[in-house]
């Protein structure tokens, strides 16, 4: 009797094809980071990332799907939203280029770590109180002029749930006066129309061993849904307290509406 599981999985020489697909498509964008970025302006160095961001999409065959996008404003904001994978970074870029807070380690990723700082990337010492208030002061001079994406969990999950927000970052947006707007992501398996499990980076996982996961069960669809930010009454402004809370039952009802 045949495994279904199995018969839903990428034959394996063609998985060997797309990981040379990958290789040629980092290399690409370690060109264009080199040679082509530094004489960029803003605009463009957008139109690249985004670009190169849908590519990796389509090589691991992910759809994308986005719901609320109609809310966001012309003004910089921080943007909230649960973490799944490393992927998820690629999602967001792919549907509209930002600046990001990742954690420390990633900067020390080869290539991956090198190319994330040449975005931008902003990168904060998980479990040190002491640097999270440093980052926010960062973060809230960037949120002067630019839009900035957070991952308050401080960690990735399987999708299934939202981890508790640490609150230290949305004092950024506090001080800089700037709106969050929580941003829930979620991957589906588009022969099944179950959630899908395979972009998870959890745990001990090295990035090697993820996106063999990813490979190995393609026809992914990500969702991200965009979601109203919190609006105080009589003037009154949300603390950092707050706006993590907010942000993480918002994310968890979004979540919990598709299981």
């Amino acid at each position: 009797m045949k495994n279904p599981h199995t018969e839903n999985q990428t034959p394996f020489l063609f998985r060997l094809y797309l990981w040379s697909l990958i290789l040629l498509h980092i290399m690409g964008g370690v060109m264009t980071l080199l040679f082509i970025f530094p004489f960029q302006k803003k605009n463009l160095k957008s139109w690249h990332i985004q670009r190169w961001s849908k590519r990796l999409l389509g090589i691991f065959k992910v759809q994308l799907v986005v719901h609320g996008s109609q809310i966001l404003p012309n003004r910089s904001y921080l943007l909230a939203a649960n973490h799944i994978s490393w992927l998820d970074i690629h999602v967001i870029n792919a549907f509209n280029p930002i600046r990001f807070v990742a954690k420390s380690e990633v900067e020390g990723w080869p290539i991956f770590g090198w190319m994330a700082k040449q975005l931008g990337t902003v990168f904060i010492k998980r479990d040190n109180s002491r640097h999270a208030r440093q980052v926010s002061g960062e973060v809230g001079k960037i949120l002067q002029s630019e839009s900035i994406c957070i991952f308050p969990e401080g960690t990735s999950s399987l999708g299934t749930h939202v981890l508790p927000f640490k609150a230290n970052l949305f004092e950024s947006a506090v001080s800089a006066g700037a709106p969050v707007y929580p941003l829930a992501i979620q991957y589906f398996s588009t022969k099944t129309g179950l959630r899908s499990e395979a972009p998870a980076f959890i745990g001990e996982m090295g990035l090697i061993e993820s996106i063999a996961n990813i490979l190995k069960e393609r026809d992914l669809r990500v969702e991200l849904s965009f979601l109203e930010p919190l609006k105080c009454q009589n003037g009154l402004t949300a603390d950092r307290k707050q706006l993590a809370q907010y942000s993480q039952e918002m994310i968890s009802s979004s979540i919990k509406c598709y299981m």
